[in-house]
């Protein structure tokens, strides 16, 4: 599968026609920055190796 540029820009106009939600052009590259913030962390936990015998815990006990 190749993976594409993802644009977020592109993103975040596409969301705001989506949810019908007007994002004023003065709030528009805060809007920006803070969803690349977002990816960044994600990319992190994501990346994160998880061993295949892990079971998901409906409880957490530490």
């Amino acid at each position: 599968m190749r993976r594409e540029e993802f644009d977020v820009g592109e993103y975040v106009d596409l969301m705001g026609l989506l949810l019908d939600l007007e994002i004023k052009d003065e709030y528009r590259d805060g809007v920006m920055v803070n969803f690349e913030r977002i990816m960044a962390i994600a990319n992190q936990v994501n990346s994160f190796p998880l061993p295949e015998e892990i079971e998901v815990a409906p409880v957490f006990e530490p």
